[in-house]
């Protein structure tokens, strides 16, 4: 294969600041301690956090004709990310967010669709997109053209070419499960947050939430739970709870999608499924002590040693009522 991490999807520019209070009235005006810039969605944090911890990436996705969608496409490139199949929607504008955050780390956004719903990858470029040992699609329900029925074509091409997939989704209600389910049979890891698992299931619990996916063809569930850490259920039979660190958040922006990104690395490393888990939560808390996505990630060590040196929450209300997994023991 080319490449060890292709990731297709939403690809979005960002502005940041920190912390946000309340809209000032009328024409007012209030200072903020921080600001910034990030290339951000679920395919963009994913590539750019997995490129910084060692993968070879491409960036397979839209931007618009303007300026957003230029710095974007020289962000990815300053991460060393293949952008060749990063298409530019003639006329369209870039997905972008404002992004306002508070010192709590939670985040108001005001977002523009943009580009994500209007790029499409040809049957014709299937084996460039596909030319990874993980595909990763990010954001599904936000690809308007590639959601009727090409991502799933897409990933089937490539798993039957030998890649692992795995698929995070955009998801708010039952109605976003038309364009999951097709892509479901082809799908090795499926890695929504509990909270859009819910709301495509309309189930409570995680185990019969995990059940629900994988009777629809996932090989196996991975939730995230924010704070209280992340649950996997694989068609196999293999269960379990992983607390998440303990760290101070400064931003939760992109959170989920540096978890996607670690849990690529751990792959790419043959890690066990725990520690595959415990390392993409370790890549989610460092992602959230810095202000924009993928901000506090920096490479494969720090990652490795932070996940082996930080100490995890206490017993989560989720972990109270589950059985709790042991602690894996962690090497290199």
């Amino acid at each position: 294969m080319k490449f060890n991490y292709s990731s297709i999807g939403f690809i979005t520019f960002d502005c940041l600041c920190w912390p946000f209070v309340q809209i000032p009235d009328g024409g007012e005006t209030f200072l903020v301690d921080d600001f910034t810039l990030a290339v951000s969605g679920a395919a963009g944090t994913a590539v750019i956090a997995a490129s910084k911890m060692g993968l070879k990436c491409q960036a397979v996705g839209g931007v618009g004709s303007d300026l957003m969608g230029d710095w974007v496409r020289m962000r990815l490139g300053s991460f060393d990310v293949d952008t060749d199949l990063l298409q530019t929607i003639s006329g369209g504008r870039t997905s972008s967010s404002i992004v306002t955050t508070r010192a709590d780390g939670s985040r108001p956004v005001l977002h523009l669709k943009g580009a994500t719903g209007g790029f499409f990858i040809e049957e014709d470029q299937f084996e460039q997109a596909a030319d990874a040992d993980i595909v990763h699609f990010g954001g599904i329900g936000l690809m308007s053209r590639m959601d009727t029925g090409q991502n799933a074509k897409l990933a089937k091409f490539a798993k039957e070419r030998g890649s692992v997939t795995t698929v995070d989704v955009f998801a708010s209600s039952k109605s976003d499960m038309a364009a999951i389910e097709s892509i479901l049979p082809f799908t090795d890891y499926f890695l929504p947050s509990i909270e859009e698992a819910r709301a495509l299931s309309g189930l409570t619990d995680l185990k019969d939430n995990a059940q629900y996916f994988l009777e629809r063809g996932a090989g196996c569930c991975i939730f995230t739970l924010g704070v209280e850490g992340a649950y996997y259920h694989s068609s196999k039979g293999v269960e379990f709870l992983m607390p998440a660190f303990d760290v101070d958040v400064r931003c939760s922006c992109g959170c989920g999608d540096a978890f996607n990104s670690g849990f690529a690395v751990a792959l790419h490393h043959g890690f066990s499924p725990e520690v595959a888990v415990r390392f993409a939560q370790a890549a989610s808390a460092l992602n959230a002590t810095g202000l924009g996505s993928q901000a506090g990630v920096v490479d494969f060590k720090s990652t490795f040693d932070f996940m082996n040196q930080t100490k995890t929450k206490t017993k989560t209300k989720t972990q109270a009522r589950e059985t709790s997994a042991e602690q894996p023991a962690l090497q290199s």
